[in-house]
């Protein structure tokens, strides 16, 4: 049976990434499925509406025209409280939701009725996070670039380069987590010369950094002495720290922040989850910093959207599978064929179907299973 898949235009603050590709929507029609784009959704991207339109899609002007007519949604961020009023019990939705650090998402959601699946809990076999990995391969690039900007003198910064000059050493990058972003981040400041010392929990993950770098990082386990000393030694700090679903924890202290240097600068790519400095709040692409005790503080919670174009073909790549398995099979006999897919059910007629988000925000679980069995 043909689905009717909605792209609404994004409308978080400066977020320009959009559902759905050209190509992406190309595919799941030749499936014999319907997309349904609101006017100008891909523009941040470079694609205008006839390019959908060559795609087989049906523009139309409003998001509301979107939402009443898909019988699932496609989406980046998540919804906005105004678009939640518009979701409906018999729809899907499928998108990044992090609910975790978002009460008012959460209970939008859970009043709505809809069948939420995140992407951010998505599994794969090996227990990774597939469609998590794209976006967290961009922002832990862009941490680095935007850390980098961030010391600049006039940014508020001490006014080091990052990778120094011939005689004159290098800025110091402490990376804490060494997951995809922060693997990325590491990358991306080695390959600026910078200094840089990586802090995880994981010995067989440090033992794989080293090797991927060659020994030109340092390789620390976290504990809490380690961060106690390396925090306050580094120019730049990233935090890279992912407990799928849950609040990130705070390991970087009001404490820690005072004790920095001046003009230091710290990179909260957390913050979708809270955030794991003490001091972080989440900003947005249009004032991305503030200072704190006079270190700068870039927490901008959709640090990917400022390329959409990069980062909306990364993730359609990742996405699109996974759409049109939920459009071909319908998205209860895809969970039930897929527990990996399963993972990522969130909120599901109005119950919470994914354990620490219910723990973190104090709601009853249901699992995904239970769900299903239910509906």
């Amino acid at each position: 049976m043909p689905v009717r898949i909605g792209v609404p235009k994004e409308i978080k603050t400066l977020e320009f990434r959009v559902g759905m590709t050209p190509s992406g929507v190309q595919e799941v029609i030749a499936d014999g499925h319907q997309v349904i784009v609101e006017t100008n959704a891909g523009i941040g991207i470079g694609e205008d509406d006839a390019s959908y339109k060559a795609a087989g899609a049906t523009v139309v002007a409003t998001a509301a025209e979107v939402f009443a007519a898909a019988d699932m949604i496609v989406k980046v961020k998540e919804p906005q409280l105004n678009e939640c009023e518009m979701l409906r019990p018999d729809q899907v939705l499928f998108t990044y939701l992090h609910l975790a650090a978002d009460r008012a998402q959460t209970e939008a959601l859970v009043k709505s009725g809809t069948t939420a699946i995140a992407y951010e809990t998505v599994t794969a076999k090996d227990g990774s996070l597939p469609l998590l990995t794209p976006m967290s391969e961009v922002a832990g690039r862009l941490s680095i670039q935007c850390g980098a900007f961030a010391l600049h003198k006039v940014n508020g910064g001490c006014g080091k380069l990052l990778g120094g000059v011939p005689g004159v050493a290098p800025a110091k990058v402490l990376v804490i987590g060494g997951g995809v972003s922060g693997a990325n981040a590491a990358d991306m400041a080695v390959g600026l010369g910078a200094d840089v010392t990586i802090l995880d929990r994981s010995l067989p993950r440090l033992r794989q950094l080293n090797d991927i770098w060659g020994g030109r990082v340092n390789t620390v386990y976290s504990t809490g002495h380690a961060i106690d000393e390396l925090v306050i030694d580094a120019d730049l700090v990233i935090g890279a720290v992912l407990v799928a679903g849950a609040t990130a924890p705070k390991l970087v202290t009001a404490d820690h922040i005072k004790k920095m240097r001046p003009g230091s600068v710290v990179v909260d790519i957390s913050i979708d989850q809270g955030g794991c400095f003490e001091t972080s709040h989440a900003t947005t692409h249009a004032d991305p910093t503030y200072v704190v005790d006079e270190v700068v503080h870039y927490c901008v919670a959709n640090m990917p959207g400022a390329v959409p174009r990069t980062s909306t073909y990364a993730l359609t790549n990742a996405t699109l599978p996974f759409v049109k398995s939920l459009a071909n099979l319908g998205w209860k006999e895809a969970l039930t064929r897929d527990p990996h897919l399963a993972n990522g059910l969130n909120v599901c007629s109005g119950r919470i179907n994914h354990e620490v988000v219910a723990r973190d925000l104090g709601y009853d679980y249901q699992s995904a299973a239970d769900s299903l069995k239910a509906v």
